[in-house]
């Protein structure tokens, strides 16, 4: 079969759809770059927003509508999570992900009538799910390698759906994590990305605590090749003092960190179920930045969560700027079938969107007021691209960069760290001479 891949949605999504085209691969299957030429079209879907539902939902009969032939298959969060008719021809969710390729074959095989429209009825959230390893999972672009090692979430906040989707945590041995490091630095790759749906509770269904995922980055930080270390979403409520002094002692840990925030007021947040004030969270921020002067800090941000005051959303914005955060991911609040606060008072769409178009704002300034602190200072890039003697790539603290490349350097290949010093900045990126 000739296999095309459509991913939609987060890290964790984009690392399961490598998996499963490794996966046709190895069964002697070809990757297809149109849809139109495909024997087979999956789509890893989203559900964490109505707008992520709503494009996965469009893509699903888009496959059908280019290609009447061809097998649609339905993954990820939104085919999990759908509660009736879903325009696909396999529905394999997030619980079925190893019985794709086999269904897809036996389809084929059969050459059946393709319906492109199943039923589904959303499954109950099972209180012990086993963690799908897929083995050691190689991205088919870039020179950063994302590293699955947890699944699910048990939080519960008022808003989320993904608990419904994914399933409760359920964490990947420490044995696997540590053979797929060491097959990604053998594999040429310097940069790992950490990553889970609920990255902080890696070993919690093992009656572990945080200090779990400490102990596996030690042992990932120490693996010959690997020249940066990085991490996906980290909760507030984990980031202890010793877990924090624990990353401060690793070799290659990158000073980023995205560290979920959701709302600046804690009123709100006791809405949202999620277990911590923005005293706390700012008490983890100061002792972060003890430990890593230099690092950016990232968040997510919900604007318009249901009863959200005009007050509530400035002690957002004041929050924000107390911060100084490097990155805002802004979300206006979208409405999940299911959720606690479906039921609640909704803000309306109007009030949404100025309060979004003013987070935005202040996202925007934020970030390049980050960038503009870094002129003059020496960064290292890993190189991503490359376009005559500029190359672009990423700084250790997650900044978007460009460099020249002086005429007496040897030209870098993607995958090369180089240094130079940052001259200026363009917004949220930076631009670097003087390289060696």
């Amino acid at each position: 079969m000739k296999v095309y891949f459509l991913t939609l949605g987060c890290r964790v999504n984009q690392y399961e759809t490598d998996a499963l085209r490794s996966m046709f691969l190895e069964r002697g299957h070809e990757i297809a770059s149109d849809p139109k030429d495909a024997d087979c079209c999956v789509v890893n879907t989203c559900s964490v927003t109505g707008e992520a539902d709503r494009k996965s939902r469009q893509m699903l009969r888009r496959m059908a509508r280019l290609n009447p032939d061809t097998i649609v298959v339905a993954a990820g969060c939104s085919a999990e999570t759908a509660d009736g008719k879903v325009a696909a021809d396999i529905i394999a969710g997030t619980k079925e992900r190893l019985t794709i390729v086999d269904r897809a074959e036996t389809l084929f095989a059969e050459k059946r009538t393709l319906t492109h429209e199943l039923d589904h009825v959303r499954p109950e959230v099972s209180k012990k799910d086993d963690f799908h390893d897929f083995g050691s999972v190689l991205s088919p672009e870039g020179c950063r390698a994302f590293m699955k090692i947890e699944d699910g979430c048990d939080s519960f906040c008022t808003y989320c759906i993904i608990p419904f989707a994914r399933g409760r945590v359920c964490s990947r041995s420490r044995e696997s994590c540590i053979k797929e490091a060491k097959y990604l630095a053998e594999s040429g790759f310097k940069e790992i990305i950490v990553s889970g749906i609920h990255l902080c509770s890696y070993g919690k269904d093992r009656g572990e605590g945080i200090m779990s995922l400490a102990d596996l980055l030690r042992e990932i930080d120490s693996t010959e090749g690997i020249e940066r270390l990085r991490l996906g979403s980290l909760e507030p409520i984990s980031m202890t003092d010793e877990f924090i002094d624990a990353l401060a002692d690793l070799k290659h840990i990158c000073p980023s960190f995205h560290l979920s925030l959701q709302s600046g007021s804690d009123t709100v947040l006791k809405r949202m179920n999620r277990h911590y004030d923005s005293k706390g969270y700012a008490s983890r921020v100061i002792r972060l930045r003890e430990r890593f002067p230099d690092m950016s800090l990232t968040t997510d941000i919900i604007v318009g969560f249901p009863g959200e005051t005009d007050e509530e959303f400035e002690e957002t914005i004041r929050f924000a700027r107390e911060m100084d955060f490097a990155r805002i991911h802004v979300f206006p609040y979208s409405m999940r079938k299911g959720t606690k606060a479906a039921e609640m008072e909704q803000v309306s769409p109007d009030v949404k969107k100025q309060r979004e178009a003013r987070l935005l704002a202040l996202a925007s300034d934020l970030a390049a007021d980050f960038t503009s602190k870094m002129t003059g200072k020496e960064e290292t890039v890993l190189v991503e691209k490359v376009n005559g003697r500029t190359v672009s790539g990423y700084t250790e603290n997650y900044v978007r960069a460009e460099a020249e490349i002086p005429s007496d350097m040897e030209l870098p290949v993607p995958g090369d760290i180089i240094r130079g010093t940052v001259t200026g900045s363009n917004g949220a990126e930076i631009v670097l001479k003087n390289c060696f």
